[in-house]
């Protein structure tokens, strides 16, 4: 009778699909996930990490828990992990501010194996609910099937902002936000109907950031935090084609000079002092008590000059919001002596860290392996290669969340093609980053098989489609003839 109810109860453990598994061997190592989702610290509001369970085996095991909960648990012949909302959303309330634990087993030639068990953590802090990013592919041949996205980061739900089958394949160049807002926003539009959309309080202009005596129009944005000025970049840029070698595409400013657009009065703003034929100025960013403006600086250069000794160093320049003029510009971080670029500064929403791309030449650093994201303390000077995020294949273009306890910015780390989202924690009191990870989707292998890169990725606080009156204006004034010249 004894033997009868010991088979009947393990009977009744293993039927079920979600049953206890008893390992016959246990591997000293952690399983290997798509995406990696190991050691990371996940936003408390952020959707569920799908993924892949990347050993062999016949069939699979997974449990997510702490101490002796198991809040989800999955078993079948499946590798991928799908964990429901619900579930992920009681275990990221309950363990806030903790870790909690992934357990992997494997069923490999009738035996089960499990793997080293896995430690996660769940933030106490949120992120911003949204993010916006241009969806392109990595050639050129396709160049007009791209879009501007919204990602609700709390769910997998995306929606178009802009998308070129709107717009009559016009090329979207570039967007920016003010401060994460969605009610202060510029996407540049080149081709036949193309223009600068500003929104700014709820109304949608479309407007032309270039005068007649003007080569290059308005181009890479920032918006200054009182809303009334966006800081721009006037840039000539080539592309070149490379039949064999690392770098098959380059893309390189040849001319660019910094002006202001003056949104409440609709004209363009220079100084001598950023606009001139002595140097090139571009990718400008502002402090957020808006008294400084940083940008990236490089000597002039002719047609003669070879690509690979273009190299762009960190300056600033003070700013008189009541009399909009500027300062002397100052170098603040020299790093042509040592044929280095910087391109993508970005100021954390507290003012203490600068983080910025160096890479080995240039400014385009998205189509440079060696990219890497640096950290500048605005305190006390000190720079540091930021190792705990960095890959050996690109990282790009960043932006800070709201809080700046969270940063996302673009990698090549998966596959050396296609750009990514990754997200990563950040300590303020102690300008340390945490593991980053891919922005989380519904299909485990979506970053397996998508074939569009994203870039710019930018956090919002709030989403654009909120003001449905704005929302429409954008894709109204799109379909708009171009603007005429200021």
């Amino acid at each position: 009778m004894k033997h009868f109810v010991f088979f009947f109860c393990w009977v009744m453990l293993t039927a079920c699909g979600s049953g206890t598994v008893m390992p016959d061997k246990l591997v000293d190592r952690s399983p290997v996930l798509f995406p990696d989702y190991t050691e990371v610290t996940f936003p408390v509001n952020i959707a569920p990490p799908n993924y892949r369970i990347m050993e062999n085996g016949d069939a699979f095991k997974v449990e997510m828990g702490a101490d002796d909960r198991i809040y989800y648990q999955q078993k079948g012949k499946s590798a991928d992990i799908r964990i429901p909302f619900d579930k992920w959303r009681l275990l990221a309330k309950e363990r806030r501010g903790k870790e909690f634990f992934i357990r992997v087993f494997t069923r490999q030639a009738d035996e089960w194996i499990q793997y080293k068990e896995i430690q996660n953590r769940i933030a106490s802090d949120s992120i911003d609910a949204c993010l916006v990013y241009r969806r392109i592919y990595p050639g050129y041949e396709l160049w007009n099937e791209m879009g501007i996205y919204q990602r609700d980061l709390t769910t997998f739900e995306e929606v178009p902002i802009v998308e070129n089958r709107s717009s009559r394949s016009t090329c979207m160049n570039c967007h920016t936000f003010c401060q994460n807002r969605p009610d202060r926003a510029m996407i540049h539009l080149r081709g036949e109907k193309g223009g600068t959309l500003v929104l700014r309080d709820g109304t949608v202009k479309k407007v032309n950031m270039k005068t007649p005596d003007m080569r290059n129009g308005g181009t890479y944005a920032a918006w200054h935090p009182e809303g009334r000025y966006i800081a721009l970049s006037v840039n000539e840029i080539l592309q070149f084609f490379h039949a064999t070698g690392e770098k098959p595409v380059e893309v390189s400013d040849m001319e660019s000079d910094l002006m202001l657009w003056d949104c409440e009065m609709d004209r363009i703003v220079t100084d001598s002092l950023l606009y001139g034929p002595q140097w090139m100025e571009t990718f400008p960013t502002w402090s957020p008590d808006g008294k400084t403006l940083y940008f990236c600086r490089s000597k002039a250069v002719t047609k003669q000059t070879p690509l690979d000794s273009i190299y762009y160093d960190l300056y600033k320049c003070s700013f008189d919001v009541s009399r909009c003029s500027f300062g002397k510009p100052e170098c603040v971080y020299e790093v042509s002596s040592k044929h280095k670029s910087i391109s993508f500064p970005r100021v954390s929403p507290d003012g203490n860290y600068l983080m910025f791309t160096l890479s080995g030449y240039g400014n385009f650093s998205i189509w440079h392996p060696e990219s890497d994201l640096y950290l500048l303390d605005l305190r006390n000077g000190e720079v540091r290669c930021l190792k705990e995020v960095n890959s050996e294949r690109v990282e790009s273009f960043h932006n800070w969340s709201s809080s700046g306890k969270w940063f996302v910015f673009s990698s090549k780390r998966i596959d050396g093609l296609w750009a990514h989202p990754y997200i990563a924690s950040f300590d303020p009191s102690t300008g340390v980053a945490g593991k980053p990870f891919p922005v989380p989707q519904e299909e485990p292998d979506f970053y397996l098989t998508f074939m569009q890169s994203f870039n710019l990725p930018e956090f919002l606080i709030r989403p654009v489609t909120e003001n449905r009156e704005s929302f429409e204006q954008i894709q109204n004034k799109c379909l708009s003839s171009s603007p005429n010249q200021l």
